[in-house]
C-alpha cells in the first residue's frame, strides 16, 4: 500500500471520539463529490470504497498477488492430505498407470482386501483398480470358508442318515446363509426384506416337504418357488425406488429366493444320495482351495470327489455308483464356488456365499442322480 497520507487525513482523529453534529453541507466539503454520489447512483459506485493504496475493492478486480505475499502460505497438495486424514492408508507415491483423477488406492492388506474407510474419503475399490490395471477381478474364498463348507456339508451327509427332521437343522443354516450371500454378491447391503423374503421361502419349501414327503419334493419345490416369485413382483411393485433400482432389487430377489428353496432338494433326495453327495462337495471344495494352479485344482478336486463318492457309497451301499454322483456334484460346487469368487467379493461374501453357493448347487444334482442311481 502506499505510504503516503490520504488528503484530508488528521494524525489526531479519534474514530471513537464523541463528534460535534456538523452539517450535511460541511460533511459534503470534507468528502468531495459524495453529495452527488447521494444524486447519482453511478457516481455513488465510483467513490465506494475507492482508496489511493493497494487495498482491496467492492467491484470485481483481477489481480495476481505478489510473489512476496505467496511466500506465506506453503504449497497446498489435496491429493496427499485427504490420503493422509484416512488413519488406515499407507503413503504410496503415484502409480504411472492409475489417472490421476482417481482417488488415491487403498492399501491393500496380504489377503487381498483393502481396509474400511470410516473417513468418508473418496477412493476407487480394488475391483476398479483391478480393471484400470488390467487384472482379473477375481479373488477365491480361500481356505477358511472352504473348511466351513466342508463341516457343513459333513453335518448334512451324517444327519441325512438319522431322519428327516434332523437333516432341517443344517439345512436351514444353508439356506439362510444363502439368502444373505447372494444379496451381498449383487452388492445389495443392507436388503433385510429381500434376504427375509427368500429365507421364507425357503423355510414354506421345508415345512412344505416335511409335510408331503420325498415323493412329492418337485411339486413342493416347484410351487413355493412360484409363489416365492409372485411375492417377489408384488414386493417391488410397493417399492418407491427408481425403476433401475426396482429391476435389480427383482432380480436379486428372485434369485436368492430360487437359490435358498432350490437347498431343500437335499431334503427332497434319497438320504444314501445326500451322504455321497455332501461328502463329495467336502472334499472337492477342501481340494479346490490348495495353492495349486487353476486347472491343476479343478482336476484334483473333481478326483477327489469320485474317490470320495466310492469311499462313501461303500458304506451306504451305493457302491462304485457313488463315483458318478460325487463327481456331479463336485462340478456344481466348483461353478457355485467359481460364482462367489467374482467381481473381488468382501470377506462377508467369501463367509456365505462362498461357504454355502457350492452345496445349494448341488442340491438338483444330488436329487436327479441320487433317483437314478440308487
Amino acid at each position: 500500500m502506499s505510504n503516503q497520507p490520504y488528503e484530508g487525513y488528521d494524525e489526531n482523529y479519534d474514530p471513537y471520539a464523541q463528534q460535534p453534529h456538523q452539517p450535511q453541507q460541511a460533511q459534503a466539503q470534507a468528502w468531495p463529490g459524495h453529495q452527488q454520489a447521494y444524486d447519482d447512483p453511478q457516481a455513488a459506485q465510483q467513490y465506494t470504497q475507492q482508496w489511493q493504496g493497494q487495498t482491496w475493492d467492492t467491484q470485481v478486480q483481477q489481480t495476481r498477488p505478489a510473489a512476496s505475499d505467496l511466500a506465506y502460505f506453503p504449497p497446498q497438495n489435496y491429493q496427499e492430505a485427504a490420503r493422509s486424514y484416512d488413519p488406515y492408508a499407507q503413503a504410496q507415491p503415484p502409480r504411472p498407470d492409475v489417472p490421476e483423477t482417481q482417488a488415491p488406492p487403498a492399501a491393500s492388506a496380504g489377503d487381498g482386501y483393502g481396509p474400511p474407510s470410516l473417513a468418508g474419503n473418496a477412493r476407487i475399490t480394488d475391483a476398479q483398480r483391478a480393471r484400470l490395471e488390467g487384472r482379473s477381478p477375481i479373488i477365491e474364498p480361500g481356505m477358511q470358508p472352504a473348511g466351513l463348507t466342508a463341516v457343513l456339508a459333513l453335518l448334512l451327509s451324517v444327519t441325512a442318515q438319522i431322519g428327516s427332521y434332523a437333516l432341517v437343522v443344517p439345512l436351514v443354516i444353508l439356506q439362510a446363509v444363502t439368502a444373505a450371500g447372494w444379496f451381498r454378491l449383487n452388492g445389495m447391503w443392507p436388503a433385510r426384506q429381500g434376504i427375509a423374503l427368500a429365507f421364507a421361502g425357503a423355510l414354506v419349501a421345508d415345512v412344505a416337504l416335511l409335510a408331503a414327503g420325498r415323493e412329492n419334493g418337485p411339486a413342493a419345490i416347484l410351487g413355493t418357488l412360484g409363489v416365492w416369485v409372485l411375492l417377489s413382483l408384488v414386493m417391488q411393485l410397493r417399492s418407491h425406488a427408481d425403476p433401475d433400482t426396482r429391476i435389480t432389487g427383482l432380480m436379486a430377489t428372485v434369485a436368492s429366493a430360487a437359490l435358498a428353496i432350490v437347498a431343500a432338494g437335499h431334503l427332497a433326495a434319497d438320504p444314501d444320495a445326500v451322504t455321497v453327495g455332501a461328502a463329495a462337495v467336502a472334499v472337492a471344495i477342501l481340494a479346490r482351495a490348495l495353492p495349486l494352479p487353476t486347472v491343476a485344482s479343478v482336476v484334483v478336486s473333481l478326483l477327489a470327489a469320485a474317490g470320495a463318492g466310492i469311499a462313501v457309497g461303500g458304506m451306504t451301499g451305493m457302491g462304485a455308483k457313488g463315483a458318478l454322483l460325487g463327481a456331479g456334484a463336485a462340478v456344481c460346487a466348483l461353478i457355485g464356488h467359481r460364482v462367489a469368487s467374482y467381481d473381488y467379493p468382501s470377506r462377508f461374501v467369501h463367509f456365505t456365499a462362498g461357504v454355502a453357493l457350492p452345496l445349494t448347487a448341488a442340491a438338483p444334482v444330488v436329487y436327479v442322480l441320487g433317483r437314478a442311481l440308487v
